[in-house]
């Protein structure tokens, strides 16, 4: 911003500039590198395989201690509970650490592309809502390779992206 502001074309100098409102920045603004679509898809199959192991070494036996039967439908216990652990898993990993174990595995993490702290609203939708239409529309995942900011279709609704943690400079938070 310059030190001259103008109205109706005539400067005025003695006039001060408005305060800038900035949120708190979450990230240095040095920028990161942004995670693409291949290191996210490996984050993701080692999320996948960490969920599965979970629910077979915890979830499983217990139906099989209690004699539950599995089922196989969309509305079996088995289903929704197994349900519950994969976004129980995405949201409160992402929530704590910004990062699942895949990522961390790949050192990439989850921040806001404003640079503001993920707060539960916003880990709720990218994790819940945004996940959920993504993995309806598994073809969405490829999203991430086409966007300029490396976004998911999950990361669009929630105005997230995902970067390296120690590689900095392509990518700033916009300032407020």
């Amino acid at each position: 911003m310059s030190d001259v502001y103008e109205q109706d074309g005539v400067p005025f100098p003695e006039r001060e500039q408005p305060e800038e409102k900035r949120l708190e920045p979450f990230i240095p603004t040095k920028g990161f590198f942004l995670a693409g679509f291949w290191i996210r898809f490996w984050a993701y199959i080692i999320d996948l395989i960490v969920i599965g192991s979970v629910t077979r070494l915890l979830v499983t036996p217990v139906f099989k201690l209690l004699d539950i039967p599995m089922g196989s439908s969309m509305f079996a216990p088995y289903t929704i509970l197994t349900t519950i652990v994969f976004y129980a898993y995405f949201v409160l990993m992402t929530k704590f650490f910004h990062q699942t174990l895949g990522k961390m595995l790949f050192g990439v993490k989850v921040v806001g592309i404003k640079g503001q702290k993920l707060d539960w609203g916003t880990v709720l939708f990218r994790e819940l809502i945004g996940r959920f239409i993504s993995g309806t529309f598994f073809l969405l995942y490829a999203v991430v390779a086409f966007t300029t900011k490396k976004q998911g279709i999950h990361d669009l609704f929630a105005d997230t992206t995902v970067v390296h943690e120690k590689r900095k400079m392509e990518f700033t938070p916009a300032q407020i």
